[in-house]
């Protein structure tokens, strides 16, 4: 399934500046978790590395399905899932645009429980 493209233009806009990057808590937002192929310093992800590689996977023109959210009710969210390398599970981002801003919900391996 195919995102409309000014949805995908305004996520990347939103994942590369800071001041609009958000996460929730409860959620599983967790970069420090996930091992980064391309990190030459890091071996994880950070928060930041995390929304440049969401960028750049929007931007390289990956699946993206949107999802309805059962909290908040009938708002909708945006799903990736990311190929690390053949060594890794695949990634599982879940991202919800808000007012002007870009909310991660999820960033963790696909096997996550």
């Amino acid at each position: 399934m195919s995102i409309d493209a000014q949805i995908r233009k305004q996520l990347i806009m939103l994942a590369r500046r800071p001041k609009d990057q958000h996460y929730v808590r409860p959620s599983n937002w967790e970069p420090d978790h996930v091992r980064n192929p391309k990190g030459e310093f890091e071996s994880f992800f950070t928060d930041s590395s995390a929304w440049e590689l969401i960028a750049e996977q929007l931007e390289a023109g990956c699946e993206v399905e949107e999802v309805r959210l059962r909290k908040p009710p009938g708002k909708n969210a945006y799903v990736l899932k990311v190929d690390l390398g053949a060594n890794e599970s695949k990634l599982y981002i879940k991202v919800q645009l808000g007012s002007g801003k870009i909310i991660g919900r999820s960033f963790h391996y696909s096997n996550h429980p």
